[in-house]
């Protein structure tokens, strides 16, 4: 079918509301538009879907969202009447039409006899992780864009043990969307008659309190807490979003006495008005939270994004100014610190292992290893660090303590299987407690670090490729450094070429070929003569070639050499032929 043909079936459906109908018609004399907008479905993968909102089958919206669902709902089915009574579990964050979304999943699994858990108001994305395992669900739907742009929302999926969907599952729901049609296939149950019949039940404090019980028996040393309560604040913005009422809670239960939050991004808001983007990577969304920590004489600030799952800090640094911690860094002084504090507390599991993504710093395997915890990789996701902590845990290879990626997300404990900003907030200010017992801040604990394992740093390129061409043209970059794979990178030699997509190394000195356990991800990475990783890969959820460049030095200053000109390359690779 045609784009304009999808067009003219979305035009004449009576699926439609009189206002869907306009907003279509409204567009009507813009064929540009109506391909962007009909040319193709989004794309069901591992994550789910994500996209921006608006009427049309390659946007975000009601008919979008049950369409994917009864796909789901089929795939769910098959698994027999036993994974129908245990139920998905359903959960929303704040951006606009998140909760119209979620109820009309619940209404689609709920018209096809599976039994849904939906939360009652909006919630982080962690605690639908934590949900799914408590209560023995078979999956789990977040209707969430993380920290993407106010204009998006997404659809994640989770199966039985708190993980966003394998691959299989993602294929078979992928494969559903394609035989069912996004109108007629869709089997739906009214809300109302729902909730009486038990096909949909509310949750909510309850569920609260048993997350935020395993959130708080994570701490390990309540009494630096303790030492430091009475004088320590923390100024903490959850960016209009989900994590407003947990994070400010787990931490004053465990003993904070000065959490200070920032009223204007208190208020729930999905348009994000304080903020130009929800993601605390960007240090201008905490403009107003420095503000307040200068004016109160505050050294230490924490900012979560809308669906609570990443978390960032800003710090004093040695001048007074405050600093952006990057989640690299971040990641770096939380294993440093948890390892000590377990050793400290006598928490610290026999076989200790740590996880992190093949794109986040090689100084976590440093930290790691210098301190007797292995270090494992995985790829982008915390799918696969979950599956690879599931696979050394049961196997009785290792009991893993934190695993993290350099995009600001972290996970720790038994209980979730993703990204925890929840928990990595109260692990953070515990840490910033207690070097504050010793008279040193969360920067000078980096300082330390750096002093104790060598200088690393790391930057991320995004080239940015936006429309249907930049669909095709990351399809053509990638292909084309498959086919003539790079030799040197900013004049240093390549040493090997590693292609995650099949496995293959290929050593560029004695001309070896190789394979590397971790294989079936389109990432290629590069290892330099100077000891330098270029790795290159495209988003999965944004239209963006992403370059990570990580590097390390006897000296900061030859490290931030090295980073620029790495950089300044990076930026070049989007003509590479």
């Amino acid at each position: 079918m045609t784009y304009m043909e999808q067009y003219e079936k979305w035009l004449g459906s009576p699926a439609l509301s009189s206002e869907e109908v306009a907003e279509l018609k409204a567009i009507a004399g813009d064929p540009k538009e109506i391909e962007s907008r009909f040319f193709g479905p989004l794309e069901f993968g591992t994550a789910g879907l994500r996209g921006t909102m608006a009427v049309g089958l390659n946007r975000m919206n009601i008919h979008v969202i049950r369409h994917a669902t009864q796909a789901f709902a089929e795939v769910i089915k098959a698994e027999g009447p036993a994974a129908m009574e245990k139920g998905v579990v359903v959960c929303f964050d704040c951006r606009n039409h998140s909760d119209d979304f979620a109820r009309e999943t619940a209404r689609v699994m709920a018209g096809n006899g599976i039994k849904v858990k939906l939360f009652d108001a909006l919630r982080p994305t962690p605690e639908l992780s934590f949900a799914v395992r408590e209560y023995g669900a078979q999956a789990g739907v977040n209707v969430t864009a993380s920290h993407n742009p106010k204009e998006y929302n997404g659809y994640k999926v989770y199966w039985s043990d708190g993980a966003q969907l394998p691959p299989q599952h993602a294929s078979a729901i992928a494969a559903k969307m394609e035989t069912l049609d996004i109108f007629d296939s869709i089997q739906l149950a009214d809300y109302d008659e729902a909730i009486q019949n038990g096909m949909i039940t509310l949750i909510g404090d309850e569920t609260d309190e048993k997350f935020l019980a395993n959130v708080l028996a994570q701490v390990n040393d309540p009494e630096s807490v303790r030492k430091v309560a009475d004088d320590f604040s923390i100024i903490f913005t959850p960016f209009h979003g989900t994590g407003y009422k947990l994070i400010p809670e787990a931490l004053k239960r465990m003993g904070m006495k000065h959490v200070v939050c920032v009223p204007e991004q208190m208020v729930l808001d999905g348009n994000f008005p304080t903020v130009a983007s929800p993601n605390p990577e960007n240090p201008e969304g905490f403009a107003i939270a420095v503000q307040m920590a200068k004016e109160q004489n505050i050294s230490f600030i924490m900012g979560s994004d809308p669906d609570a799952d990443r978390i960032g800090i800003m710090v004093r640094d040695a001048s007074g100014e405050f600093v952006t911690i990057t989640g690299n860094q971040n990641g770096v002084i939380l294993l440093d610190y948890l390892i000590g504090a377990m050793k400290r507390s006598g928490k610290l599991p026999a076989n200790p292992v740590a996880l992190k993504s093949i794109v986040s710093t090689e100084m976590a395997r440093k930290v790691a290893e210098a301190n007797g915890v292995k270090c494992f990789d995985t790829f982008t996701g915390f799918k696969f660090l979950a599956e690879k902590k599931n696979q050394l845990e049961e196997s009785g290879e290792g009991t893993v303590i934190m695993s993290f990626e350099e995009s600001y997300g972290y996970m720790f404990g038994d209980y979730v299987r993703d990204k925890d900003a929840v928990t990595a907030a109260l692990i953070l200010a515990e840490a910033a407690c207690y070097y504050a017992t010793q008279g040193k801040t969360m920067y000078d604990a980096l300082q330390d670090c750096y002093k104790k394992y060598g200088f690393y740093r790391e930057k991320t390129i995004n080239l940015v490729m936006p429309g249907l061409d930049g669909m095709v043209k990351m399809k053509e970059l990638m292909s084309a450094l498959r086919t003539k794979p790079l030799t040197e990178v900013a004049g240093v030699k390549v040493i090997e070429q590693k292609d995650y997509q099949d496995g293959s190394v290929h050593n560029t000195i004695t001309g070896a070929d190789t394979q590397m356990e971790l294989s079936g991800s389109n990432v290629l990475r590069y290892e330099l003569e100077d000891g330098t990783s270029f790795i290159i890969r495209p988003s999965g959820t944004e239209p963006k070639i992403k370059v990570y460049i990580l590097c390390s030095d006897a000296s900061k200053e030859a490290a931030d050499v090295k980073v620029a000109a790495y950089a300044a390359f990076a930026e070049t690779i989007k003509n590479y032929a």
